[in-house]
């Protein structure tokens, strides 16, 4: 049985920090491009951050120089590193496993709130 379990959300101040973590089973995890997507209310999931089996990155334009994504295969958990948050970072962030053609994982999701 295929499962991503994140951790690590909450509410923090902004210009804070939080490190998201989720850890995959069930599959094999170090083949999967591990993605971070996050959905605000009233809005669609939109990708934040992946990283390839190779360890190549990608990050949306919002959060580049403030995010940092990061896998660890031997834990089975891909991390994602926010500093300097903004109440605009607010949303629910999942964790997704993808890889080709078309098979695609994802997480129940975790809230983060940015808000003094």
């Amino acid at each position: 049985q295929v499962q991503l379990v994140e951790s690590g959300g909450g509410l923090v101040q902004p210009g804070g920090s939080l490190r998201l973590s989720c850890t995959g089973s069930g599959f094999a995890f170090s083949c999967y491009v591990m993605g971070w997507y996050r959905q605000a209310p009233g809005n669609q999931r939109q990708l934040v951050a992946r990283i390839s089996s190779g360890g190549v990155t990608n990050y949306a334009d919002s959060v580049k120089g403030r995010f940092t994504v990061s896998r660890e295969n031997s834990k089975n958990t891909v991390y994602l590193q926010m500093n300097s948050l903004k109440p605009d970072d607010t949303a629910v962030y999942y964790c997704n496993a993808f890889v080709v053609p078309d098979t695609n994982y994802w997480g129940k999701g975790v809230l983060v709130t940015v808000s003094s």
